[in-house]
């Protein structure tokens, strides 16, 4: 069965076509240049600028896939958590594709998307397992028992991770997204020269926090450490605080598999490290860790049972995993 899948959760149109469990087509329309002059998403841009392109992006996606319209036996759309502008231009497009088409349709929670995009390369991989989800919007840490079930073990109290690398790539004049910018500037510093603490070193539990490093960051500019050097410090603060808080879940709970999925997932060093962990770590391959439409239509295929959603499915700008 084919299935496209449309993702407009937040600055970035994404729409992806799978076949029986295999991505064929994913196209991305990046809106970076757009917002880059702000230093981060303004919602009413995104929106109009989704309107703009998705489309055209429809076209192409069908295009690298070789199909029709016609041909499509499943329309997915992701119905929340986002900017609730931005996510009714994607889910009311998919509706209406649908209702046209005569085709079902499938609401589909963010976070499961990228979840399913982890396991894009591996399909043979069953839970039980944990998930980690960071992004600039996001920083969740899952157990999941079975498929459709998810145990929220911790989440962050603050700032999410990419957030963070966002704010902080801004105090030392870099671009946005922040992410890359850090980790390419990283490269030319020492991780080891400026002195982060690690967020909650010593708890029990599996919190995230990312607001102290902002501020450790503001303060560290300001006493004149180098750019590099602060990247770098930096970097490894929040790859040690992400990978402390997963290796402790899965010593916890007795995992041994891990998804990580979010932008924040491309970053090479979090990757490094927890490779280090002795754990099976699956990241999603390359262009889908970051949002997409794709990972919409994987979530979908994997969710389908044969009856779709109802069209009056609403957009939520949030709304928890355990209730996708």
């Amino acid at each position: 069965m084919w299935v496209i899948g449309i993702d407009t959760s937040c600055d970035d149109t994404g729409v992806g076509i799978v076949r029986d469990g295999k991505v064929v087509a994913n196209r991305v329309a990046s809106q970076t240049l757009l917002h880059q002059k702000f230093g981060g998403v303004v919602p009413e841009l995104a929106s109009r600028e989704h309107t703009q392109v998705i489309d055209g992006l429809v076209e192409r996606a069908l295009s690298d896939a070789g199909i029709r319209l016609s041909d499509l036996g499943l329309i997915a759309a992701t119905r929340g958590p986002g900017l609730i502008g931005a996510l009714l231009v994607g889910l009311s497009y998919a509706k209406g594709l649908a209702l046209a088409l005569g085709k079902p349709f499938v609401g589909v929670h963010h976070l499961e998307g990228h979840l399913y995009a982890a396991l894009a390369d591996h399909p043979e991989v069953e839970p039980p397992f944990l998930a980690l989800l960071a992004s600039g919007g996001h920083t969740h840490l899952f157990q999941v028992p079975a498929w459709g079930h998810y145990e929220l073990l911790g989440a962050t109290r603050d700032d999410a991770a990419g957030e963070a690398f966002d704010k902080v790539a801004r105090m030392l004049g870099l671009g946005y997204p922040g992410g890359p910018e850090i980790e390419k500037l990283a490269r030319e510093g020492d991780p080891k020269a400026v002195p982060f603490s690690v967020p909650l070193y010593d708890q029990v539990g599996y919190e995230f926090s990312f607001s102290g490093l902002k501020t450790a960051a503001q303060r560290f500019v300001e006493k004149g450490y180098t750019k590099p050097d602060i990247a770098a410090s930096f970097q490894r603060a929040v790859v040690d605080h992400l990978a402390n808080v997963v290796i402790r879940a899965a010593r916890d709970t007795g995992l041994s598999t891990l998804l990580v999925s979010g932008g924040v997932a491309a970053n090479r060093a979090l990757q490094e490290r927890l490779a280090e962990a002795g754990l099976r770590v699956l990241f999603p391959p390359p262009g889908l860790s970051t949002d997409n439409g794709a990972m919409i239509a994987l979530a979908a295929w994997r969710r389908w049972r044969g009856e779709g959603d109802s069209l009056a499915v609403p957009a939520a700008a949030y709304v928890p995993l355990a209730q996708g």
